[in-house]
């Protein structure tokens, strides 16, 4: 590790949402005696707001079981099941305008479930409280990053209000409108979807059973993925219905009861009829991908490297899997004792994560495309592929095997 120039941290990460406060607790946990860094964490908002009963957080994740072990490695995912959770053991998938559906099931890979549905802040909280157990973690909150400056092979970071602070190695975890990917000049590709995302929590006449559900339409893709309250009243779910931005602000614009029923009718009533609706919020849907993860002494994971259509949630998955990469070739510099800004050691870690992001990213906007499209001739053959799919087992197994890791 450089040691030549005194700096305030070894690494400074900017963002302490789930990506990059995990990278802080698994730098920290994996530092051998001695080798401690010193870390720090830039946040601008305040603490996550905590829900309680049936009130539930209109943001959810849906983690697999490579994210859940990598949680795990710093104690974070045992604080989550402290917590809350619903795990879903099937998932159910359809199209509206045809015939053909596949489905799921846990008990075919012989695991007790496919994922978890977590909340945002349950998560987000759950690793932040992890942060506070390493005594090398410094939280720098609320402050908000405003400029940068490179002074060899350190890096000084304005926060505002007259305080800088300088790093050896910085880390993106600022989420899609990075400030600090802007302020070191990383270019994107960038194209909107021309969708927007309707989210919220109902609860339904039925029970969900513990199966995640997703129906798509040729104006966007409507998940319900499960919940569970604190007393394990299954009847709700966190909604995602991504539509184009016409018809998204029609329904925004509706009443709650209007909404629902709008809603029950769109779902074909599987889980009978919504009974009622959480605050409902309009997220603009767009893809985002930077060109390159890292400059020297600069690293982009998570949202800040790319984003992607919601409609697999595999976002925040990639997102660990960026932390995890980048944790491990941070862990091999320290080992070879190469200085932490290495350009080689942070290349490795784009080269593991780019490609396959962007495997990801191409397959989203190939399913995207494929259930838009309103030619009878690609409704057919989709239908008839989702319908030959499920009676194939040791393929749907392959492809579950896949998603949850």
């Amino acid at each position: 590790m450089d040691i030549t120039t005194q700096t305030d941290f070894d690494i400074l990460i900017v963002g302490a949402g789930l990506v990059g406060a995990s990278v802080a607790c698994a730098v920290a946990a994996g530092n051998r005696e001695g080798q401690a860094l010193r870390i720090g964490v830039v946040e601008a908002g305040d603490k996550s707001v905590s829900y309680q009963g049936e009130s539930f957080d209109p943001r959810v994740v849906a983690l697999s079981g490579a994210s859940q072990r990598f949680l795990d490695r710093f104690g974070a995912w045992e604080e989550i099941v402290g917590a809350r959770l619903c795990p879903y053991t099937g998932m159910r998938v359809w199209d509206s305008e045809g015939t053909a559906e596949i489905h799921f099931d846990c008990r075919e890979v012989r695991q007790p479930c496919l994922g978890y549905i977590v909340e945002n802040s349950v998560a987000v909280n759950a690793i932040r409280r992890c942060m506070t157990r390493f005594s090398n973690i410094q939280l720098l909150c609320p402050a908000r990053v405003v400029g940068l400056q490179r002074r060899a092979e350190v890096f000084a970071v304005e926060l505002g209000e007259g305080r800088t602070v300088s790093a050896h190695l910085l880390i993106a975890a600022d989420g899609a409108d990075s400030k600090l990917r802007s302020l070191a000049e990383f270019k994107t590709r960038e194209w909107d979807y021309g969708h927007k995302a309707i989210v919220t929590t109902v609860r339904t006449e039925k029970s969900h059973d513990f199966v995640a559900r997703q129906c798509f339409f040729s104006h966007g893709p409507l998940a319900f993925l499960p919940l569970i309250t604190d007393t394990g009243d299954s009847h709700y779910c966190s909604i995602v219905w991504s539509l184009e931005h016409p018809l998204a602000q029609k329904l925004m614009a509706l009443g709650d009861g209007d909404f629902c029923a709008r809603l029950s009718l769109a779902f074909e009533h599987c889980l009978g009829e919504i009974t009622t609706c959480a605050e409902r919020f309009c997220l603009p849907l767009r893809q985002r991908h930077a060109i390159s993860y890292v400059q020297a002494g600069i690293a982009l994971v998570g949202d800040a490297a790319h984003t992607i259509h919601p409609l697999a949630g595999q976002g925040v998955n990639l997102g660990f899997l960026d932390a995890e990469a980048l944790v491990e070739e941070i862990q091999r510099a320290l080992l070879r004792q190469l200085p932490l800004s290495e350009y080689s050691i942070l290349r490795r870690y784009q080269r593991r994560r780019m490609g396959d992001n962007l495997g990801m990213m191409g397959a989203m906007e190939s399913f995207k495309r494929m259930f838009g499209s309103r030619d009878p001739f690609v409704r057919w053959l989709r239908n008839t592929g989702m319908r030959e799919l499920d009676k194939l087992p040791l393929l749907k197994n392959i492809a579950v095997k896949k998603a949850i890791g």
